[in-house]
């Protein structure tokens, strides 16, 4: 739907008396896609704990955390916005705030999300120049090609941006340990997005969305996942060796990603749409969540 077509529809709207569409502040914070601002921004603070071993400064911890949230909030509602005529015609996300046309114009909600860059973006400024770099190159990555086979290359690089923010936050520099906390995530992008569309495969190609894994034989793109879940289980290994992370991260990177291994072994098997789905829900908190809070636990238990 063209702008020019939605400032119409508000213009109508008001002619007729009726309250314009959009004014709910629930979906100016559905379109922050919420779930995901906080799992981004709770792998972001818990980067910032690994950082200092433990015991980061209250003041620095806070920071990060605002930055993080905000920046990671206002990429997302911009990738709604760049994505809402694909939304639209997808059964999974008409509904949402945008697609239908419940923030009219749409660039009330372009206008939020830059709001919240902005804001972001000082504040890493503040906590550290390469701060402000990673929140810049994230939130550019985030946007560009969007529902195009690169999208999970920029994906992982935006992935790993509130990890980096959180850990140079409290180190002021690179090292071993941030940069195998960046390749989990780097394989760990593409496993969760390819699970959620080979779940929904004919609802990505009747909008559109046509590259992989929807275009690949089902079976075929279940077994670049399996790889990939093997994968994620070995980068888990590999940064408990090269961080020197204790035994409590060794053993409950040991049981998840035995978990995503089964799980997508099962997918395999089936190749159920459902198993799909699952493997999905199973990568976000279940998965990830944890996998940062135990990094976390290494350090009081």
């Amino acid at each position: 739907m063209s702008d020019v077509t939605e400032a119409t529809r508000e213009s109508l709207a008001r002619e007729l008396g009726g309250k314009p569409q959009g004014k709910g502040i629930i979906d100016y914070i559905t379109v922050l896609k919420p779930r995901e601002t906080v799992l981004l921004a709770f792998i972001g603070v818990c980067s910032a704990i690994v950082a200092a071993q433990g015991h980061p400064a209250l003041d620095v911890l806070a920071l990060a955390l605002a930055t993080i949230a905000l920046g990671s909030a206002g990429a997302n509602a911009l990738t709604n916005y760049l994505d809402r005529n694909v939304d639209a015609r997808m059964k999974r996300t008409h509904l949402r705030a945008l697609p239908a046309q419940r923030i009219v114009p749409a660039k009330r909600a372009l206008v939020w999300s830059i709001f919240l860059i902005i804001a972001a973006l000082g504040l890493a400024w503040y906590l550290d120049p390469l701060c402000f770099v990673f929140g810049l190159v994230g939130t550019i990555a985030a946007s560009v090609f969007r529902k195009k086979v690169m999208c999970v290359i920029q994906g992982g690089i935006a992935g790993c941006a509130p990890v980096l923010i959180g850990y140079v936050a409290v180190t002021h520099q690179l090292d071993i340990t941030i940069l195998f906390m960046c390749i989990l995530i780097a394989v760990w992008i593409p496993l969760h997005v390819w699970s959620v569309m080979i779940a929904n495969r004919e609802d990505y190609l009747q909008a559109g969305v046509a590259y992989f894994p929807v275009t690949w034989k089902v079976r075929d793109a279940i077994k670049i996942l399996m790889l990939l879940s093997v994968m994620l289980y070995a980068a888990s290994i590999a940064l408990w060796f090269y961080a020197n992370l204790g035994w409590l991260y060794f053993a409950v990177a040991n049981i998840l990603g035995i978990v995503m291994v089964y799980a997508d072994y099962r997918l395999l098997k089936s190749g159920l749409t459902r198993d799909a789905w699952k493997l999905y829900k199973l990568s976000a908190f279940p998965y990830l969540g944890l996998i940062f809070i135990a990094m976390c636990l290494n350090f009081w238990v």
